[in-house]
């Protein structure tokens, strides 16, 4: 899957334009990339397009804690969405990754992310 791909998967669950699900896309995924340790940061970047791995390089500096709270509030300041919207664009954001990347990649990554994070996940596997 290419960014492009992804974007549009995106912008399906969420009914966003295919720019603001791009704009959401990068924002989730830096944001994310704060919460996860450095080696999972590289491995996704591996898996990820190009455009993609960008916005995960961006952020990797070092591991933050926060909770889905601040990550609902961190991607909302940086996209102009609504808390409702954000909570759906999180959700599509990582179902959209766990269909673009080898299950792996996905499951490492998320299994650091705490539970309230993956429990975004009740969709059934594709």
């Amino acid at each position: 899957m290419d960014a492009h791909e992804f974007y549009r998967g995106v912008a399906e669950r969420t009914m966003l334009s295919k720019g603001e699900a791009a704009d959401l896309t990068r924002a989730v995924l830096e944001v994310l990339a704060m919460r996860v340790s450095f080696g999972e940061v590289r491995h996704l970047i591996r898996a990820l397009p190009d455009e993609l791995a960008e916005s995960v390089r961006w952020n990797s500096k070092g591991r933050r804690r926060f909770n889905l709270d601040d990550l609902i509030k961190r991607v909302s300041s940086r996209t102009g969405l609504n808390r409702t919207e954000t909570m759906a664009g999180v959700e599509a954001v990582l179902l959209t990754l766990r269909e673009a990347v080898d299950r792996k990649a996905f499951n490492d990554f998320v299994s650091q992310l705490p539970t309230e994070f993956t429990g975004l996940l009740q969709s059934p596997n594709p």
